[in-house]
């Protein structure tokens, strides 16, 4: 069966963030998952993983004023200074918490700066990230968001994401797939996913519409979680949906995989 990490940006809401580590392993997860670490202390954090015997699977950079509606900086020309601060940051992190991988949000295309420059400077951003990241043990990914979430983010398309990996050319670099975001960008999930295995070095998930718990929406997760076991995925399996309800009772869909 899929390994499912508990992603507590969204999961276990009930209570504080920092007491969602108990109540995830409480519920039977072994991995968790999350977008930022940076406002905690690093030891802080890395003893609730210890405490509650969790693996820290993943983590995003640095990725601006999120709170203010930034979704990554990776693509803006005049933010490169603070992309590279963000990685030392990440590395720090990563290292502290012993957490494999961390992603790159490319961020929402400026207005002013066309699509060859955008591109160019994720490019020469994951070029720098994607070394440095390597020589501390950890794997760079990036990931593809849908556009109807967040409107003008810049990698959007499986596609897309793939060229970039062959533009930066760096065995450090993988794709995070998430089902959730492409089945509304593009469908045809097995066979996307079957097709790049090779670079997939982490999955997230959610139904649509509503991105709520698996069973609630349109995709197929009963034929899906067997297919990928079948293709002999045995990375992580992000769950990065936000609960219709109370997250414990919400979880019996995931009961017979932990």
């Amino acid at each position: 069966m899929p390994k499912f990490a508990a992603n507590l940006s969204m999961m276990f809401n009930e209570v504080d963030f920092l007491d969602r580590f108990a109540a995830a392993s409480k519920s039977g997860f072994q991995g968790v998952e999350y977008l930022f670490p940076y406002d905690y202390e690093k030891s802080q954090i890395f003893d609730l993983l210890q405490n509650n015997s969790l693996e820290q699977v993943l983590f995003d950079l640095p990725a601006g004023d999120w709170g203010g509606g930034e979704r990554g900086i990776a693509c803006h020309p005049d933010r490169t200074d603070e992309f590279k601060r963000g990685v030392e940051q990440a590395i720090e992190y990563a290292e502290t918490l012993k957490c494999p991988q961390v992603t790159c949000l490319a961020g929402i295309k400026p207005s002013n700066v066309n699509v060859e420059t955008a591109h160019e400077v994720l490019v020469g951003n994951l070029s720098y990230a994607a070394p440095l990241l390597a020589d501390a043990g950890v794997k760079l990914l990036i990931e593809s968001i849908n556009t109807t979430d967040i409107p003008g983010f810049f990698v959007n398309r499986t596609a897309q994401a793939l060229g970039i990996l062959d533009d930066v050319g760096s065995d450090n670099l993988s794709l995070q797939h998430d089902i959730y975001h492409m089945q509304i960008m593009e469908g045809d999930l097995a066979r996307t996913i079957e097709s790049n295995l090779a670079v997939i070095s982490h999955m997230q998930l959610a139904d649509n519409p509503g991105r709520h718990e698996p069973g609630s929406g349109e995709i197929n997760y009963e034929f899906l979680f067997p297919f990928i076991d079948k293709l002999g995925y045995d990375g992580w399996i992000g769950c990065e949906y936000v609960p219709l309800s109370d997250t414990v009772k919400g979880l019996a869909w995931i009961q017979k995989h932990l």
